[in-house]
């Protein structure tokens, strides 16, 4: 009798444990992504495509951590999403100052070359980098002098960027890095997709889910 009733009780139980498997593999909004209430318009860059941009800040550990993971996922990407980098500003000096030297390597063209290089300056190497001064003497480890360093961070180009990755700090509402935003509309992050590679899936689920409204609504025009 006992045997009788076991087998049924391990056959709900493993049912209910694929049951839950599965539903832990669905992504829903709410619970793995929000929708922004406000919609945030997209970069002229992203015409045609689907923007996706990705909010960081060099001086987090998790950001460091998801750096390998966002690569590599960037190998792959497909051809119709158009990546953006925003490096996040809260009220803090040190969130500033390092997307003012982010945007002074776009301005310069090196992204690129110091991004990952950054990563490893702060969280490897332990290097402090927290002053004009000790940002110049960075950059001058990939050939930028000092002079042509400082005259970009504190240009009017720069300025320009920064003001507006401040404000789409804002506008996306995020609480912490990394995040990622999708087509402007929507908003997902490490906790809610509870791993690194999550964080892609949702990604990935939701540019799929914005290229098929955008086909469909095409396709009606």
């Amino acid at each position: 009798m006992k045997k009788y009733v076991a087998r049924p009780l391990l056959a709900l139980l493993l049912t209910l444990a694929a049951l839950s498997a599965h539903a832990a593999d669905e992504i829903y909004e709410g619970f793995q992504y929000a929708r922004l209430e406000t919609p945030v318009e997209t970069a002229p860059s992203a015409a045609g495509k689907v923007e996706v941009v990705e909010l960081f800040w060099y001086g987090c550990g998790h950001c460091y951590t998801f750096e390998p993971h966002l690569q590599a996922w960037l190998k792959r990407k497909p051809e119709h999403v158009e990546f953006i980098r925003v490096p996040a500003i809260f009220n803090s000096n040190q969130w500033r100052l390092h997307a003012r030297a982010y945007y002074t390597a776009e301005v310069l063209g090196i992204v690129e070359k110091i991004h990952a290089p950054m990563f490893d300056a702060l969280h490897q190497q332990k290097r402090l980098l927290n002053t004009e001064q000790q940002l110049a003497a960075f950059f001058a480890g990939f050939g930028i002098e000092e002079k042509k360093f400082l005259d970009t961070f504190k240009s009017f180009a720069v300025d320009v960027k920064v003001n507006r990755a401040e404000r789409l700090t804002q506008r996306y509402g995020i609480s912490g890095v990394p995040s990622m935003v999708v087509a402007g509309k929507y908003r997902t992050d490490g906790p809610m997709a509870q791993s690194y590679q999550g964080l892609l899936d949702v990604v990935d689920h939701l540019v799929a889910k914005e290229r098929a409204a955008t086909t469909t609504a095409n396709g009606k025009n």
